[in-house]
């Protein structure tokens, strides 16, 4: 477990940025500790510096996982997202969907979300804007996705 380099930090920065914006210090310098990120077996790891400096005497090789896993970095060097982030991301994000009751299951299962199936979204959202998807019960749903559409686009097409 290794601290990551500059450019694996920029890399990540920008791809939790798209969601979080400039609360991304909020998620590092937290009220109840200092939280850094880690590299090991390209996947990147949110933990806590109390539980690193605890996790130390474990040699690499015999380590399976520690912390919470944000993301893993491809052989082409992008940064992916896992679904393990999206309760780290979920307060902080800056543009939110909430979809019906009766599009979650067929966003559940992978597929886009019509403009019928839109409950809200918050305004002046940009069109390829990351967003993070919730239920109409506050519960955010699997995985944070981009926009196609702006807020602006969708309203203008409502009766």
């Amino acid at each position: 477990m290794r601290p990551l380099t500059e450019e694996e930090t920029r890399v990540m920065f920008e791809k939790i940025a798209k969601y979080i914006g400039e609360n991304l210090q909020l998620l590092v310098d937290r009220p109840d500790g200092t939280y850094c990120f880690r590299l090991h077996n390209d996947r990147v790891y949110y933990v806590s510096e109390k539980i690193l400096k605890l996790a130390a005497n474990i040699s690499g090789d015999k380590l399976v996982s520690l912390g919470t896993c944000f993301g893993k970095f491809t052989k082409t060097h992008k940064f992916r997202l896992h679904i393990t982030a999206l309760d780290y991301l979920a307060p902080y994000a800056k543009y939110k969907v909430w979809i019906k009751p009766g599009a979650e299951q067929s966003f559940l299962y992978g597929n886009h979300v019509l403009k019928s199936g839109l409950g809200r979204i918050t305004e002046n959202t940009s069109q390829y804007q990351g967003v993070v998807v919730y239920s109409m019960a506050d519960i955010p749903l699997v995985g944070s996705h981009s926009i196609i559409k702006t807020t602006r686009t969708l309203c203008s097409f409502k009766t």
